[in-house]
């Protein structure tokens, strides 16, 4: 018997786009549905982004859904 255990919520992971950094110096990277604008420009260098895929985490992004159903 475990005491103060608490049943963890299933985790969902998924393969996700991200864009990633071009810069070899700079490890940034944004998940496709929280990017502004369609090709993205890295928020911490300035350089290019560059569109791949990785399994992550499921996360929605509230603010896309509420800019959509406006």
């Amino acid at each position: 018997m475990a005491f103060g255990k608490k049943n963890q919520p299933e985790i969902v992971e998924e393969e996700t786009k991200i864009w990633v950094c071009s810069s070899e110096d700079c490890n940034c990277w944004m998940r496709d549905n929280f990017k502004s604008d369609e090709k993205p420009v890295c928020p911490i260098c300035k350089s290019e982004m560059e569109a791949t895929s990785k399994v992550l985490q499921v996360v929605t992004n509230n603010s896309l859904y509420y800019k959509e159903n406006q």
